[in-house]
């Protein structure tokens, strides 16, 4: 099966598919954009989505991810370059699936603030660093490629701070 990139961003207008694979000005900012993209990922989330059941949670990062495979595929064509840097439209994404399980890991911690910032931080560090074979899906083609590293470091990232918050519930 060959994963082809989205044909349905084809019709939008250039300033709409870069305005939203770069999330407006964040993209654009000269440092570390995807910081960027995964704080405003983390501040959706809190402001949001904690509320949401694990279903649902699910749901919305899947159709977000979905979108973000059209988008940044887009986007990467529109710009002419492979998986720019101002293109982060995938970080913000993905990072609900970073906290699947919140209200177990925000019940352990003393404040829920802990888990965003280690999220955060969790994230960030496997999105740039690429281990146990994140980097290996990014050679997918197009927006699946753009989107398929980071959710895989969300993921790697909700493993981590389940098992981080369960041994630090036993100190």
């Amino acid at each position: 099966m060959t994963l082809k990139q989205p044909q349905w961003p084809r019709r939008w207008p250039t300033e709409l598919v870069v305005g939203l694979a770069t999330l407006g000005p964040l993209g654009r900012i000269p440092w570390a954009p995807g910081t960027w993209g995964t704080l405003a990922g983390v501040a959706f989330f809190a402001g949001v989505l904690t509320s949401l059941p694990t279903a649902a949670l699910i749901a919305v990062a899947l159709l977000l991810s979905w979108a973000a495979v059209g988008i940044c595929g887009e986007a990467e064509l529109r710009l002419g370059r492979n998986d720019p840097g101002c293109v982060i439209l995938d970080e913000f994404a993905v990072m609900p699936l970073c906290f699947l399980g919140w209200p177990e890991l925000a019940a352990i911690v003393p404040s829920p603030w802990v888990v965003f910032a280690l999220g955060f931080a969790l994230f960030r560090l496997l999105d740039i660093r690429k281990p146990f074979g994140i980097g290996a899906v990014q050679a997918l083609p197009g927006g699946w490629g753009v989107v398929a590293d980071d959710l895989a470091a969300a993921l790697g990232t909700c493993l981590l701070l389940h098992i981080g918050i369960r041994f630090y519930s036993v100190l």
